[in-house]
C-alpha cells in the first residue's frame, strides 16, 4: 500500500544565506515553537499552522538549482521556528540531501530533545545526516532562562553534552541582550559549560537587535524588550573575550 509523503510545514526559504553556517547556504525556515523567546525575531513562525506544505523533493529540487552558487562549504541549513519539531520531515529532508552530496546544517536551540522514546532514536538517526548544527545557548541560568524564553534549559544542556559524546560538530550562538544574557558571571558560566564539550567547532556572540518587533506588533503580541537598546561596543567586545578567547579551549573561535 503507498504511503502519503511527508510534508513539511514550511515558513519560506531564503537561497543565499552567508551567515547560517559555512559557505553559501539554501535556508528553510520550518514553522512551530513551544519557546517564546523575549527576542525573537520570528514571532510569525511560532505557530505550526501554514499553507505551505512542502516534500522533502520539492524543496531539494529547489535548492538545487543554486547548488553551483555554494562552493566547497555550502549546502542547505533548516532553521525554525524550531526544526526538530518536525523531526520525522527533516530526517526525510537530510537523508535525501547527504544522498546528492549536500552538507547538511541545522539551526536549532534544542528544546525538544529528550533521551525518552520515541524521539531519542529519531534525533540519534537524523544525526547520521547531520553535518553541523548551530546550536543556540541562550542563558546558562535555569531560573533566567525560564524568564528568558519560558521552557528549562536543562534538556537542551543536556542534548549539548550528547552532540560531544557522539562528536557531532555544533557551532554555539549566544544572542547578547543587555540586562538579559550579558551578566558577566553567566558569561563565565556559559564558557565553563562550554569548554567541558569536546565538540564546538566555533563560538558566535550574536548583538541583540530589535528589527523584528514589527513583527510583534502585526501579531497583537506584547514586545517586552522595546526599551532595551543594542549592547554597546564595549559589552559585545566583552563577551566574546569571555566566551571566544583563546587559551582554555582549543578551538577557532568566530565571530
Amino acid at each position: 500500500m503507498e504511503t502519503s509523503p511527508l510534508l513539511g510545514r514550511v515558513h519560506s526559504v531564503e537561497t543565499f544565506g552567508s551567515v547560517d553556517g559555512p559557505g553559501i547556504r539554501f535556508l528553510i525556515f520550518l514553522k512551530g515553537c513551544s519557546m517564546r523567546c523575549r527576542y525573537c525575531h520570528n514571532p510569525d513562525t511560532w505557530d505550526p499552522e501554514t499553507d505551505d506544505l512542502r516534500t522533502a523533493d520539492e524543496l531539494l529540487t529547489q535548492a538545487m538549482r543554486y547548488r553551483s552558487y555554494w562552493g566547497r562549504e555550502g549546502g542547505i541549513t533548516v532553521s525554525g521556528g524550531e526544526a526538530l519539531l518536525q523531526i520525522d520531515f527533516l530526517t526525510e529532508l537530510f537523508r535525501k540531501a547527504k544522498a546528492k552530496g549536500i552538507h547538511t546544517c541545522l539551526d536549532t536551540s534544542g528544546q525538544p530533545f529528550t533521551r525518552r522514546e520515541p524521539f531519542f532514536s529519531k534525533f540519534a538517526e537524523l544525526m547520521k545526516y547531520t553535518d553541523l548544527l548551530l546550536f543556540d545557548l541562550k542563558q546558562i541560568d535555569d531560573a533566567k532562562h525560564r524568564e528568558l524564553t519560558g521552557r528549562t534549559n536543562r534538556n537542551i544542556l543536556d542534548c549539548a553534552r550528547y552532540l560531544s559524546d557522539i562528536g557531532k560538530p555544533i557551532w554555539v550562538r549566544h544572542v547578547l541582550v543587555p540586562g538579559v544574557t550579558d551578566n558577566d558571571d553567566d558569561l563565565h558560566a556559559l564558557r565553563a559549560f562550554i569548554d567541558t564539550l569536546q565538540n564546538v567547532k566555533r563560538v558566535e556572540v550574536l548583538p541583540y537587535h530589535a528589527m523584528g518587533t514589527y513583527k510583534w506588533e502585526q501579531l497583537g503580541i506584547p514586545y517586552t524588550l522595546k526599551d532595551v537598546s543594542a549592547p554597546s561596543e564595549e559589552r559585545v567586545r566583552n563577551a566574546k573575550h569571555i566566551l571566544t578567547a583563546p587559551g582554555i579551549c582549543p578551538v577557532e573561535r568566530g565571530a
